[in-house]
């Protein structure tokens, strides 16, 4: 049986039995969580996330200095961060234009009085900026700062790329690594089904039935956001741009879309989502390499979706109208917090609260929807990291075609 049917049944007795938790006693379900699901579910992330970094850096460093060329480099990114904003844009005006269509907020329903969140702050974007560049790349890697390890990495692919056979015995090293981090990849891989199928029971299990049903219509906008997103922005976007058939990019690019759902993590799921996307959809390795961990860093068009909703969602429950002016701030707002809050923790509650502290809603509003988020955070998550392989994917076809008619 192939990896990807493995996962799929996984997923779907994870969610059978989820829900069979729901109706089992506080006892039953925290026992099973303490000392199955979770500890299951942990591992496999751990084993995941032991490899981002090292992954990550070499395969930076290796398509940079296959590139060669930083103006072309430049180029890559500059085609990148374009389609992750307008796609971000795009996320939120369909975000928006479902939240207003579904209603999904009614005034009186929920209990705004006791509703309580404490924002942290966040910081400034130009600190964001500036601190692309590590003044101490070795503690970027131990604390997992993406950016500033994709700058890094950068800067040595450079250096290997100028200097040529100078330095041919440090990229024969790199290569090699490279060659044991897919070995890693694929050996974790095996592992998918069993971790997908113990954090998706835990998720389920932990939110209950109560939550899912006084929240059900907000639910259902976020997650028909999403879809809408994935079958038509994305997809025109594939055949337009990338002149393929969505479908088949969709069927190669599963197995990483279901380890996104089940972790609720894009740089968790950098490892598999890159190896598909170069050895199942033809994508050139030094663009997926650079744009993929680019993407899973300031790219977060499912994050968009949900703050749109939410957004509308907890105008709604207060009865606090938003005009024109508001809207196009909440697309304005929530577009560049993308990349302004890129690597801060909890990033997505933190850019929702940004956004609505923008347009003068109660940021309090965000204890009504922060306890379904983790079942949202998971297919969010599985959009995130398909646009992060669209935009990739693109590039990519993009400069084939170039290729072959200078050809």
């Amino acid at each position: 049986m192939s990896l990807t049917k493995k996962i799929i049944i996984a997923l779907i007795l994870g969610i059978i039995a989820g829900i069979a938790l729901t109706f089992a006693s506080d006892k039953v379900f925290t026992g099973l969580d303490t000392y199955l699901l979770g500890p299951v579910g942990e591992i496999f992330i751990n084993l995941i996330m032991m490899l981002v970094v090292p992954l990550v850096f070499v395969s930076i460093t290796l398509g940079t200095a296959g590139v060669g060329d930083p103006a072309k480099l430049g180029k890559i990114g500059v085609s990148a961060v374009t389609f992750f904003l307008i796609s971000t844009a795009i996320a939120i005006a369909i975000g928006l234009s479902i939240g207003y269509i579904l209603e999904p907020g009614k005034e009186g329903v929920f209990d705004v009085e006791n509703a309580e969140f404490e924002a942290e702050e966040v910081p400034p974007v130009m600190e964001t900026l500036v601190n692309i560049i590590p003044d101490n790349p070795i503690a970027s890697m131990a604390s997992g700062e993406m950016l500033q390890i994709i700058a890094f990495a950068i800067f040595i692919g450079v250096a290997l790329a100028f200097l040529g056979e100078k330095t041919a015995g440090i990229r024969s090293l790199f290569e090699q690594a490279n060659e044991i981090l897919n070995w890693l990849v694929n050996t974790v891989m095996k592992a998918a089904p069993y971790g997908a199928f113990a954090l998706i029971a835990s998720s389920i299990g932990d939110a209950g039935l109560d939550a899912l049903g006084s929240m059900a219509m907000y639910l259902v906008a976020v997650i028909l956001g999403l879809f809408i997103h994935g079958a038509f922005t994305y997809s025109l976007a594939i055949w337009g741009l990338g002149k393929a058939n969505p479908l088949h990019f969709y069927k190669a690019f599963f197995p990483a879309m279901s380890v996104g759902f089940s972790t609720s993590s894009s740089n968790a799921s950098l490892p598999i989502a890159m190896k598909t996307l170069q050895e199942k959809l033809g994508v050139k390795k030094e663009i997926s390499t650079f744009v993929q961990p680019l993407g899973a860093t300031i790219n977060m068009d499912g994050t968009a979706i949900m703050q749109a909703v939410a957004t509308v969602f907890i105008s709604q429950v207060y009865a606090i109208p938003l005009d024109f002016t508001d809207l196009l701030m909440v697309v304005l707002t929530a577009t560049l917090a993308s990349v302004g809050t890129a690597g801060v923790p909890g990033v997505g509650m933190l850019m929702l609260a940004m956004v609505l502290s923008q347009v003068g809603l109660p940021v309090e509003g965000i204890a009504l929807v922060i306890g379904v988020d983790r079942l949202l955070d998971m297919l969010r998550t599985s959009l995130n990291i398909t646009g992060d392989a669209t935009c990739a994917y693109i590039i990519s076809e993009k400069e084939k075609r170039k290729e072959m008619k200078a050809s």
